[in-house]
């Protein structure tokens, strides 16, 4: 890139390399702003005669195009991207979306040094038109073989992230206790209320039973055959294990275990295990409460109906220190 002093009227159609500011200090103008006819008149009014731009070199792109040109490779599914000032461009989320990050792949682009790109982070719910993640060049200009090498490098080993559509997710919920199923249900129901609606779900089905094994497995085949999104079993006692009550009730209804145990606090005591396709979470006694825990965490992707592996819950300990 190279910078240099031109007079106004030679400036049309070029790029400020510095921002131009009014005598009194106000900003007129910015740094990376290209020059417009209308620019020109402002400036002449100002009392300006000269500006520094920049002009490219050989083998360089504009950064707008380049940043473009990189985030049509980062993702993938319900998201659009959308160019900003200053050699940005934003990805939004065209509908309620989970996103998914590879954060090995994120961090090797952004060791590159030509561009860096800032995400929303991975399992994370995101509303209609958010802002999920963000690419920014080097100033004014980049050069073409590290662009390519970044797009190469995003073409073989990316999507780099996922916006996974949520779309009409159910949910089923198990209340249990071991003396009253009811008594769960009148104790908690509002709070699991309350964790839904964070992620646009304003009612659920709900089976209230005593915490006893063969009711238990029962309860949870009756929502199964209603082919709910999501099923989460809430006791008033927290889970002990896959042997216990609910544990075993999973697995007489043919559910596989997945994972107990999540390195996130709140949340550590948690089960999760799938019925072919639906996973049933059995959850830790913090979900009585409205603060953000586990279920916060694993709630987006299951929703988006992505398939948590026993790999990926352990892999929130980074983080995952919640209050």
């Amino acid at each position: 890139m190279l910078a240099k002093v031109l007079g106004i009227r030679e400036s049309t159609g070029k790029v400020l390399c510095r921002t131009v500011f009014r005598p009194g200090g106000k900003k007129l103008l910015a740094k990376g702003h290209l020059i417009s006819e209308e620019d020109i008149r402002l400036l002449e009014m100002e009392g300006m005669d000269k500006v520094w731009v920049t002009e490219l070199e050989e083998g360089e792109i504009p950064e707008d195009e380049a940043v473009m040109r990189i985030s049509a490779e980062v993702g993938c599914g319900s998201m659009e991207i959308r160019l900003a000032a200053g050699g940005r461009a934003n990805l939004v989320a065209m509908e309620d979306v989970c996103v998914l990050v590879d954060d090995d792949l994120l961090q090797q682009i952004n060791c590159a040094g030509s561009a860096v790109i800032a995400t929303t982070a991975n399992f994370s719910y995101a509303r209609q038109e958010q802002r999920i993640a963000t690419v920014k060049s080097v100033p004014f200009a980049v050069p073409r073989t590290a662009m390519e090498a970044l797009i190469s490098i995003l073409k073989q080993q990316g999507p780099l992230m996922q916006a996974r559509p949520i779309r009409n997710p159910s949910v089923g919920v198990v209340y249990t206790d071991p003396t009253s199923g009811d008594r769960a249900r009148q104790l908690f129901e509002n709070v699991m209320h309350q964790r839904l609606e964070r992620f646009g779900l304003h009612s659920h089905m709900a089976a209230a039973v005593i915490e006893e094994e063969v009711v238990v497995s029962k309860a949870i085949s009756q929502l199964l055959q209603q082919r709910p999104t999501v099923i989460v079993v809430a006791s008033t006692t927290a889970p002990a294990g896959p042997q216990d009550v609910v544990g075993s009730a999973l697995q007489r209804v043919g559910c596989q275990i997945e994972r107990f145990l999540a390195p996130v606090e709140p949340g550590t005591l948690l089960l999760l295990a799938y019925h072919g396709d639906v996973p049933v979470v059995s959850a830790p006694g913090c979900y009585r409460s409205a603060k953000p825990n586990v279920l916060d965490l694993l709630l987006p992707p299951l929703l988006a109906r992505y398939r948590i592996s026993g790999w990926e819950v352990a892999c929130l300990g980074h983080g995952g220190l919640l209050c």
